[in-house]
């Protein structure tokens, strides 16, 4: 498949591909066509026939090449496997287009200090477990970091000290930097505000920007309320302190905070025996902004 692309990439040969895909031709007759040397045309006939796309055979005085559809046809379903991987429902490729919509919104809005101050989220999900379960996965080292990240990072760095005025540190990377070579992706800081297990969490936490100042400020309260099924999980995400420079981070809020509950359901049906398909659970999912 690589000496084929390589062979394709030449926009001379491609142009000696399609003319053979009309019909077979003789080295002469292709070369008149291309309007190029016959030396130079006899060169990258040989390339696209070590490479499988073309054949030849001597017919008299001269040698006549034809094209073989079948590698080109192997190409193309490898080209629409992938396209097909990428536009998958509910994929990455997804994904990406909506953060870059939402990102365009927000650097357009982000004009002046305190731009997003008050816009608040609101998250609700609905798992499969009871509330102290839960409640060890909203504030056990260990158990956090399985699911306090976006989907393509990884926890690199936490703290998290579940009293009043414990602090908070939440620091990630890219999830195939296994080795620590690459950049931190992002950090955050804060401090927990308040406590009481199995009912209600709530903390400050501060994504920095690149120069170590807070990009914003976002108040989160967290409360845990039993039913019959397990435990509903209801988020507040409000943001207060905005700066100018914050837009990248609020642009991302729904999605990755999104994305990460949706990792925690995940995690909390899979432990509780759910062998079904944990992409979705059935849960409630909701999660919308207000201002």
């Amino acid at each position: 498949m690589d000496a084929l692309l390589t062979a394709l990439a030449d926009p001379a040969r491609w142009r000696l591909v399609s003319l053979l895909a009309e019909r077979p031709r003789s080295v002469g007759v292709l070369a008149r066509l291309a309007g190029a040397r016959q030396p130079q045309t006899t060169k990258h006939l040989q390339t696209l026939e070590r490479a499988g796309v073309v054949i030849s055979q001597r017919a008299g005085q001269h040698r006549v090449y034809a094209l073989r559809p079948a590698p080109l046809r192997d190409l193309a379903a490898a080209l629409g496997r992938l396209a097909d991987t990428a536009d998958q429902a509910g994929g990455p490729r997804e994904t990406y287009d909506r953060y870059g919509l939402s990102l365009h919104a927000e650097r357009l809005a982000a004009k002046e200090p305190g731009w997003a101050d008050d816009r608040s989220f609101r998250f609700l999900r609905s798992l499969a477990a009871r509330p102290e379960p839960v409640w060890r996965h909203l504030t056990e080292i260990s158990l956090l970091a399985r699911w306090w990240t976006p989907d393509d990072l990884r926890v690199s760095e936490l703290v998290f000290e579940a009293r009043p005025g414990g602090r908070i540190v939440h620091e990630y990377r890219d999830a195939e930097d296994t080795d620590g070579s690459g950049p931190v992706v992002g950090r955050a800081e804060g401090v927990v505000d308040d406590v009481r297990p199995g009912e209600r969490l709530a903390y400050r936490l501060s994504p920095l920007l690149p120069g170590g100042g807070p990009a914003f400020t976002a108040h989160l309260d967290l409360g845990l309320r039993p039913t019959g099924t397990g435990t509903d999980l209801e988020v507040h995400f409000r943001i207060a302190d905005s700066t100018v420079d914050s837009a990248d981070f609020v642009a991302g809020i729904e999605i990755g905070f999104g994305q990460s509950l949706d990792k925690l359901a995940a995690i909390l049906a899979a432990d509780s025996g759910d062998t079904g398909d944990t992409g979705d659970t059935g849960h409630d999912t909701d999660a919308r902004s207000t201002k």
